[in-house]
């Protein structure tokens, strides 16, 4: 009898023993980092900014992850490069920055979750086919801003008659946003001066082309443009010609007399947000597009060094509007 009790003991202290191993290692294999693969179509400092919000919103959130950081370098085939080298490493969530590296990971990756960030027109870009919520393995966030505003608000302070607009033939938000931009010009009764490119090398080229028949350019947040944004600036500072960008991130270093848009490093934290409510089990297709339509996600600008070399004055009922001051060669904050 004490025999058959020392046995049972036994055979209750391996089991109690391979219960608690057991519950160790399920406990560890929760709290393993996972792997993001984080890819951008090309270096500028909005995308960059976008890049730092998503990694620290998910560091601060408790998600702990190595990341595998891809630069496309505006070139659509190392985006489907990236894409592949994402879906055969069998990342936990692929990430796409800007619309045509997103397009190519949804197009490869069909089993993995993929949330795209600063999309300007996810719909028409074949991303999702609804803003509601997302399709299948694919959600995310727009960066679509209020061009119409801004063109409303160009004229009124710069007297605009003639707008120029340079944009990206192959890339399709640059394209959907021209469309934005000509119905913008037409209800304002603003000429339209267009100029495409396919490249970043082509912007100065462009930027001569147009600036001598226009009264200012207008900038959407179209990433070959604003990554070869300071050749941009230097011509139509040289003619003495304003430029309005829809991006605050890329005008922060001055040259551009006004720029208004939302901020690309908490429309980095929102994109995080969505990576993290997937990690945490949702599915994507059941989390909606995410638009920055909270007043304090955007960003107003003045560069009066810039407005000063244009003859333009700053209404100081708008200068008091601004968050971000640029003058004598410094960004002062509000």
């Amino acid at each position: 009898m004490k025999f058959t009790k020392s046995i049972a003991l036994i055979a209750s202290a391996i089991a109690l023993f391979s219960f608690a191993s057991c519950t160790k290692k399920t406990s560890s294999e929760k709290s393993k980092s996972v792997k993001i693969g984080i890819a951008k179509i090309v270096q500028h400092a909005a995308l960059d900014s976008a890049e730092k919000g998503i990694v620290d919103f998910l560091t601060e959130n408790g998600i702990e992850a190595s990341y595998d950081f891809q630069n496309a370098n505006g070139d659509t085939n190392t985006a489907a490069q990236i894409a592949m080298k994402y879906r055969d490493e069998r990342v936990d969530a692929a990430v796409g920055i800007a619309t045509p590296v997103a397009l190519a990971l949804a197009n490869t990756i069909k089993d993995i979750p993929v949330v795209f960030g600063t999309v300007t027109d996810p719909l028409s870009a074949g991303l999702v086919t609804t803003l509601d919520h997302g399709d299948g393995n694919v959600t995310g966030m727009s960066d679509q801003i209020p061009t119409e505003q801004h063109i409303a608000l160009f004229k009124e302070i710069a007297g605009i008659k003639t707008l120029g607009y340079i944009y990206t033939s192959n890339e399709a938000n640059s394209v959907s946003s021209l469309n934005l931009v000509k119905k913008a010009c037409e209800d304002n009764g603003i000429a339209l001066v267009t100029q495409a490119i396919t490249n970043s090398s082509e912007v100065k080229q462009a930027a001569d082309t147009i600036v001598n028949r226009v009264d200012g350019i207008y900038l959407t947040t179209d990433n070959t443009v604003f990554s070869a944004l300071s050749s941009l600036i230097n011509v139509f500072a040289s003619e003495k010609k304003p430029v309005f960008s829809g991006d605050v991130t890329g005008a922060m270093d001055g040259g551009c007399t006004i720029a208004s848009g939302f901020n690309y490093y908490k429309a980095g934290r929102a994109t995080g947000e969505i990576v993290m409510r997937i990690l945490n089990g949702e599915k994507p297709d059941s989390i909606p597009v995410r638009f920055m339509t909270d007043p304090s996600d955007s960003d107003l600008l003045f560069d009066l060094d810039s407005a000063k070399n244009c003859g333009i004055q700053i209404p100081e009922k708008y200068l008091s509007q601004a968050n971000m001051i640029f003058e004598n060669g410094k960004l002062t904050k509000k």
